[in-house]
């Protein structure tokens, strides 16, 4: 491999390790020759892009500077952030390339050809400790240097470059620095120290134990006031959130890198918190998010209880170093490379009759948007079964909530076609089209109500009915009957949802043949006999009745659904908005 390519190897195998690096945090680099755009032979140094992930890198992450333009800086005395960034900018080999990291003078000025940079564990139980010089001396030896704490920049950059005759260099409440030859001895010095420091602060290798987030749902109404969030729950903290120190841990951060996803403190300032007989509770806006910041509390708890119990307590950074960090600029610039937040995101919805049809291009509409949905069907979905039985509606919330935290949206989809004359029609035929059609949604309704009101921050109900409803057809009474009283179950719901924040609608589609079970043959032969038309010409004459002379698609019912779920309609309840073309007769009135 290439000296590029290894450096790529050396980092993923650095990144997959969460003990060493978590979610974007470390940075590596080499140095190597490469030419310039006259075909001159260069040193450069290739280091890890700002906001880039070492578990996940390609080359493309890892920009290149001109190192015979940074190392004269090591004569100055002093350079502000706004400098170094400004310099840097103008060392790079492809301008147009990522943000190099900001600790990139830290590499470039010590001469080694591969330098690795993690906030391991358990060197930050060593690094946390009440001195941290002594404790590191007294686990790895002297010859390790340890620097005091430092924001990372110039100055440490210098500081660092003057240990270069020891082995690898501790920072005080940060991290670990290594270098190297070779790249496997850079790695090697790395996976050593941490070993080593790992058995004697007796470290363990943390698990987080997911467990069930449906009991806090008053808590994810708290966190939701602003900006709707996913729960995830670590049953491997409750030992943790039940210690008489837990409040000590719990204002402590193994490594400042921590404090820009999970808050400078557990708690006090969220979205993580320390809950005696639950664990650690995270938040977050999807559900990769409450999953990155369910690691990282995992990982500082542990390192910080460790550090306290080998030391007898732990050491941190001042309320002012704190600030300086959470407020400065070259870090939240990392937070500025994530794209904006999908319309959607932190809603959490069940869509019902979800594997074909309407209720499927409602489920992948509202997936695109950002939501997190929650399918329900026969088969081929989240929740398997009929929702005609209360066990399966009960199923379907409780899947919900313990995977999620909540609930906000219900699609209700699910429903067969039910066609006969009423006099020929079996009471059997009769019963069934009124539970598929109209009673689950019932029961589903019913059981999403305690939900919202413990969560207290409203939601939206949306029930999929049909232009039947308004107006039916003849041979059609089973489905349009329980069409009718499924837009007046959403007008109930409007009117007693209302009081608690929970919006109710309906949409009215009209033949929605794509994708749809509800055509079957038998069907479409019934519907065609009734209407005067061949088979094959069924469709085109639905489209060619309607005011607006076009087919209706599943992907229409889907966007009008995506309205009433979001903010956009958000002073919209009781409503029925027809998808249907514009058929007169069915105009709502």
């Amino acid at each position: 491999m290439s000296e590029l390519e290894q450096l790529v190897e050396r980092s993923r195998r650095l990144g997959s390790d969460p003990g060493l690096v978590l979610y974007g945090g470390g940075n590596t680099s080499t140095k190597l020759v490469e030419p310039d755009h006259t075909g001159r032979e260069r040193r450069v140094i290739r280091i890890k892009g700002s906001g880039s992930d070492l578990a996940t890198c390609e080359a493309k992450d890892f920009p290149g500077l001109w190192l015979e333009e940074l190392l004269p800086l090591r004569g100055r005395d002093s350079m502000t952030d706004e400098e170094m960034v400004a310099y840097l900018s103008r060392c790079m080999v492809e301008p147009d390339a990522p943000r190099p990291s900001i600790e990139t003078l830290l590499h470039a000025f010590l001469p080694a050809a591969h330098v690795d940079h993690v906030h391991a564990d358990a060197i930050c139980a060593l690094a946390n400790a009440p001195d941290p010089e002594a404790a590191v001396h007294d686990a790895l030896g002297d010859d390790i240097a340890v620097v005091p704490y430092l924001r990372p920049g110039f100055e440490l950059s210098k500081r660092v470059a003057g240990c270069a005759d020891a082995r690898a260099v501790v920072l005080a409440h940060h991290g670990l620095v290594t270098w190297g030859d070779s790249h496997d001895d850079s790695y090697e010095l790395t996976r050593e120290l941490v070993d080593r420091a790992a058995a004697y602060v007796g470290m363990k290798p943390v698990e987080v134990m997911r467990r069930g987030a449906g009991s806090l749902l008053a808590l994810r109404g708290v966190l939701s006031k602003e900006r709707r969030q996913l729960l995830a729950v670590d049953a491997g903290q409750q030992e943790l959130a039940e210690r008489d120190d837990a409040a000590e841990i719990a204002g402590l951060r193994s490594t400042p890198d921590h404090m820009l996803r999970i808050g400078a403190r557990t708690n006090a300032e969220g979205p993580v918190y320390l809950v005696p007989g639950i664990g650690c509770v995270a938040a977050g806006p999807n559900a990769r998010t409450a999953k990155m910041r369910l690691e990282i509390a995992a990982h500082t708890h542990a390192s910080v209880a460790a550090t306290r119990d080998r030391f007898g307590g732990a050491s941190w950074l001042a309320e002012d170093e704190v600030r300086d960090f959470v407020e400065w600029p070259l870090e939240l610039y990392k937070l500025t490379l994530l794209p904006p937040p999908p319309e959607l995101e932190g809603t959490i919805a069940i869509v019902t009759g979800a594997a074909s049809g309407i209720g499927k291009a409602i489920a992948e509409n509202l997936a695109a948007r950002g939501a997190t949905v929650v399918t329900a069907d026969l088969h081929d979905a989240d929740v398997e079964g009929d929702l005609t039985d209360d066990h399966i509606a009960d199923e379907l919330v409780r899947v919900t909530t313990n995977r999620h935290g909540g609930l906000d949206a219900v699609v209700f989809c699910a429903g067969s076609a039910a066609t006969g004359e009423l006099g020929e029609l079996s009471d059997d035929e009769w019963r069934r089209s009124i539970e598929v059609n109209l009673t689950s949604h019932f029961l589903l309704t019913k059981r999403v109500w305690p939900v919202f009101r413990e969560q207290a921050i409203g939601g939206s109900l949306v029930y999929v009915a049909s232009k039947n409803a308004f107006a039916p057809g003849a041979g059609f009474g089973p489905y349009s009957v329980a069409k009718a009283g499924l837009v007046q179950l959403a007008k109930i719901a409007a009117l007693e949802g209302g009081p608690i924040g929970v919006r109710a609608n309906a949409v009215n589609p009209d033949a929605i043949f794509t994708g749809s079970k509800l055509w079957s043959d038998e069907v479409r032969r019934e519907r065609a006999e009734a209407h005067g038309v061949a088979v094959d010409e069924l469709e085109a004459f639905y489209a060619k009745r309607s005011l607006l002379g076009r087919e209706v698609t599943a992907a229409d019912v889907a966007e009008a659904v995506a309205f009433l779920i979001s903010d956009k309609s958000r002073s919209t309840t009781g409503a029925v908005i027809p998808v249907d073309g514009g058929v007169p007769g069915a105009f709502p009135r």
